[in-house]
């Protein structure tokens, strides 16, 4: 049966909607949770939280399922970091910096991820039509989201084919293009890129782009330098698709479709409290069942084992 993971930590910054979003997701998956929001919505966040204790209260429960630190001192997150004793898991949702800090001074389990360096591959039986346009969705639906394509990788065959088209989309957004050798050759107006534009999470009108010379390279590049966040292909090569599934190691792989899909309300979970690129116990948007575990329950009736 599934069973509540216990209490819950989630540590956050600036947007007051955490804090509705993360107390309801633990009170419907049977957990308590402690809130600790930004100083930048401390007040909206006090109002949203007394509403929420109003509601829990009518409905019975303790008042003490849902706790917001009212302090915006950085020292509280460093004491809540420690209550290992009290604390089942800790949930980060900010900046880079914030889940830094979380990840190296908690001594409580952390469900996390720190970039989101999301990739998607063209590969040379895609159509191009359809390439282009998920290449430019990936990119330009929204900027500063995790799963927004901070790099693109075309096969060598279709780069001719697809590229300078999507220099001109890409253009016409005011995106930055930075790609290598073969890129800069297609698309003159591109700028160098260098080592540190394949890991860079630019969260902003910036692409690195790479030309490739397989679907080998392709799977080897974004393995090296991804977050294991979310990546795509697009191809009619049911072989490559399928490879591709199978060996890039990312919470989200999809094939012909944007990488903006990956989302926790996409998936058909609802809400979401965030994304998780670990490997232990939940991976990809967390929902309801990601804030639950399971134990095995056994109905006898006197039977005993021999060995």
């Amino acid at each position: 049966m599934r069973v509540p993971l216990g209490v819950i930590g989630i540590i956050y910054e600036s947007r007051p909607n955490v804090t509705v979003d993360a107390a309801s997701l633990c009170l419907k998956s049977g957990n308590a949770c402690i809130l600790r929001g930004g100083s930048e919505a401390i007040e909206s966040n006090k109002t949203i939280a007394t509403c929420i204790t109003t509601g829990v209260v009518a409905a019975g429960l303790p008042e003490a399922v849902v706790h917001l630190v009212n302090t915006t001192d950085r020292a509280a997150v460093g004491e809540l970091l420690k209550l290992d004793a009290y604390v089942d898991v800790i949930v980060p949702r900010g900046g880079k910096g914030l889940i830094e800090r979380v990840s190296r001074e908690s001594t409580i389990p952390v469900i996390k991820h720190l970039d989101g360096i999301c990739h998607v591959y063209i590969d040379d039986d895609a159509d191009p039509d359809m390439a282009v346009a998920i290449a430019v969705n990936s990119k330009t639906e929204k900027y500063a989201v995790c799963n927004a394509m901070e790099t693109l990788l075309v096969a060598e065959r279709i780069a001719k084919t697809v590229l300078p088209t999507l220099a001109q989309r890409y253009g016409q957004a005011g995106v930055e293009l930075r790609g290598c050798e073969r890129t800069l050759a297609l698309v003159p107006e591109a700028v160098p890129a260098n080592e540190e534009d394949w890991g860079t999470e630019y969260l902003g009108p910036i692409l690195a782009v790479r030309v490739v010379e397989s679907l080998d390279e392709a799977i080897d590049h974004i393995n090296t330098y991804g977050s294991h966040n979310t990546d795509t292909i697009v191809s009619s090569n049911y072989a490559r698709t399928r490879r591709f599934v199978t060996e890039v190691d990312s919470a989200s792989v999809l094939v012909n479709a944007s990488t903006q899909f990956a989302d926790g309300f996409e998936y058909g979970l609802g809400a979401e409290i965030g994304i998780s690129t670990g490997k232990l116990h939940v991976r990809g948007p967390v929902g309801l069942e990601g804030l639950t575990s399971q134990k095995y329950v056994v109905f006898g009736n006197g039977e005993i084992r021999h060995r």
